[in-house]
């Protein structure tokens, strides 16, 4: 069985994760279920990054240990994914203690190479960003990332010499077009990073305390990107000296998913890191867009931040996913509002979707009290149909590997609407008027119950809760990708019909 390693980045523990940062998660979700959903072995990542000097002063703020404080937020930021209902095989945490003796012994085994040493550090630091940045690189005089203020800093620090690697880098990117994706985020980093040449990167801090100890210097901790980073090969098995059966299984990563925002450490600086380490480098790194407010960014200062489980308790859990999903575009920012969600639940998942299944149901129940065989009374209009559904897999297939998540949705809804024509074509309820149309009739349910299984085979993947009911109501264990050609079940014994999304009237 092929494998396939997918992660997220690990959430800051800085505060409750908004939409924007929950999008991240139900994507890489919805990847991980469709590969697993076509046989792969798959391995999906998440969990929190709790180290450095902005959660040292926000617990500080708070009257608790950083300690005390990670816990806190961990576990909130666990709660939300797992009220999205996403299917991660490990929740990691870079307070656990094998991560942090790895990470120490990563640090020594790149210091023992010559690829660590020891120098002062001055530069313009932003604290939220945890980054040191160069004059040259401030946007009007303030931080890059996120446009707050910079303070001038010097300390003494240990050095990664990521200008070893610059062209060993760059020539990785070159020869392998697919490492980075969208094509604009690769373009950024070699034109705007790795050109202009790599200085080398501050590994170590001693102005604070909440981090892993350096081993050979305890007045140092490791700076937070070499334990970030790390975590990847860290929670499955790296050890520098010997790495484990699991760690052999799985590396090299198949896909890291991040936001847009933190491409440069994972495209620039983890290269390099795995490079000093004698590692193949993942296979992609995706930065996906943001999900952003109509009146821009999300932040706490606008009042614009909204919350999953505050919408989920609203609309719903697979609501929400469908959102994020279907909405968000491949490569640019998705606008989050609230009148697009509804209109999207009304116009799609109540419409479409609830409406197609609630009204086939409900006319095999009320013309042969549930009980439906293919009698293979076949007309022209039917071929269309049928072609459709077996034509899904190939289609969404072929969005889902070059991760456009909401076509790869929408091919899905697109049979859903034609199934929705086919009713209105073949008429069913004329059909049932004549007693010589019998057998045609329950050909024509049998299409269409045929075609809402095999396209909840593919939505499982986006919305499981929703499949799942879809499923029981057809009364069927036929749900698994081996079963998605249409015909690979003859008779239907249907249970009553439920229903799947309600009309949000606008008020």
């Amino acid at each position: 069985m092929e494998k396939y390693y997918i992660s997220t980045a690990i959430a800051y523990t800085s505060g409750k994760p908004h939409i924007g940062n929950t999008y991240e998660i139900v994507l890489a979700d919805a990847i991980a279920r469709f590969k697993r959903l076509k046989g792969y072995d798959v391995y999906f990542q998440t969990g929190t990054d709790e180290h450095g000097e902005k959660i040292e002063q926000k617990a500080r703020e708070a009257g608790v240990t950083p300690q005390e404080f990670v816990d806190e937020k961990a576990a909130e930021i666990k709660r939300i994914w797992d009220i999205m209902n996403t299917s991660y095989d490990r929740f990691v945490r870079t307070t656990d203690k094998e991560h942090e003796r790895r990470v120490q012994d990563i640090f020594n085994k790149m210091y023992e190479k010559g690829d660590i040493y020891k120098g002062e550090y001055k530069g313009l630091y932003c604290t939220p960003c945890e980054s040191f940045w160069t004059e040259s690189q401030l946007i009007d005089g303030k931080c890059p990332d996120c446009g707050r203020d910079v303070e001038e800093k010097s300390e003494e620090a240990y050095f990664f010499k990521l200008s070893k690697y610059q062209d060993r880098l760059e020539r990785y990117i070159e020869e392998h077009p697919e490492f980075i994706k969208p094509e604009a985020r690769k373009n950024e980093m070699i034109n705007n990073f790795i050109k202009p040449g790599l200085q080398d990167l501050c590994v170590s801090r001693s102005s604070f305390d909440w981090g892993i100890p350096v081993t050979i210097d305890p007045k140092h901790i490791v700076y937070v990107w070499l334990d970030a980073l790390t975590n990847y090969i860290t929670n499955i098995g790296y050890e520098v000296d010997k790495p484990t059966d699991e760690f052999n299984k799985w590396w090299p990563a198949d896909l890291h998913l991040i936001g847009k925002d933190i491409i440069r450490f994972h495209t620039v600086y983890w290269p390099c890191f795995l490079m000093s380490l004698d590692l193949p480098l993942p296979k992609q790194v995706f930065g996906h867009p943001w999900l952003i407010m109509a009146d821009g960014k999300m932040s706490k200062s606008k009042g614009n931040v909204v919350y999953a489980d505050d919408l989920v308790n609203e609309f719903g859990v697979d609501a929400v996913r469908y959102y994020f999903l279907h909405e968000i575009p491949y490569a640019s920012d998705g606008v989050f509002s609230r009148d697009l969600l509804i209109e999207r639940i009304n116009a799609d998942l109540v419409n479409i979707l609830g409406n197609l299944v609630n009204r086939t149901v409900s006319m095999a129940h009320k013309y042969f009290d549930g009980t439906i065989t293919n009698k293979e009374v076949s007309e022209e209009v039917d071929k269309n149909l049928i072609d459709a559904v077996n034509n899904l897999d190939s289609k969404v297939t072929e969005k889902m590997d070059d991760l456009h998540v909401g076509e790869a949705i929408e091919e899905i809804i697109d049979v859903l609407r034609k199934c929705n024509k086919y009713i209105d074509d073949t008429t069913p309820w004329v059909l049932a008027k004549d007693e010589s149309k019998k057998d045609r009739l329950e050909t024509v349910l049998y299409n269409l119950l045929e075609s809402i299984r095999i396209c909840s085979i593919f939505l499982s993947s986006y919305l499981p809760d929703t499949s799942k009911k879809i499923f029981d109501q057809l009364n069927t264990n036929d749900r698994e990708y081996s079963t998605k050609e249409f015909g690979s079940r003859n008779t239907y014994s249907l249970k009553e019909p439920i229903h799947l999304f309600d009309r949000i009237e606008v008020k």
